[in-house]
Order: C-alpha cells, then sequence, then structure tokens
C-alpha cells in the first residue's frame, strides 16, 4: 500500500474529544501534495494517528454552512 502523505495546513477548532483522548477536528489539509482541502475527523493529541473522516472542498464547506445556518436549533 502506497505511504499516505499529509499536512495540517491549517487547525481550524475542536468540535469535541472522545473518551480516549482523541479530539474531532474541522482542519485544512493537503493529502498526498494536493490543495489544502477541509477536513473533519478524528486525531490523537500528537497528530500522527487519525480516525475515518470527510473532506470537503470549498463549495461543499459554503453549502454545509448555508444548510446548518438554516437549521432551527
Amino acid at each position: 500500500m502506497a505511504e499516505l502523505k499529509y499536512e495540517i495546513v491549517e487547525k481550524l477548532g475542536v468540535l469535541g474529544e472522545t473518551g480516549n483522548g482523541w479530539t474531532k477536528e474541522l482542519n485544512m489539509v493537503s493529502w498526498n501534495e494536493r490543495e489544502p482541502v477541509y477536513d473533519i475527523r478524528t486525531w490523537n493529541p500528537s497528530h500522527d494517528r487519525m480516525g475515518k473522516g470527510i473532506t470537503l472542498s470549498q463549495d461543499e464547506i459554503m453549502t454545509l454552512k448555508e444548510l446548518l445556518n438554516g437549521m432551527n436549533m
């Protein structure tokens, strides 16, 4: 299996913490030296291990923002 390269370009915020000390975060991440994308996933404290997550483009994050703003909470 090919090595996965990543760089957290910008840490945008922590969404929550799991029971094992990992945090669910929103970051800008460059995967395999590509343009950074918005990324939501869990990370261990040293950010050298990660859980499954989701990546979003600029358009997708804007649509998500509009959807969240339109919700009655």
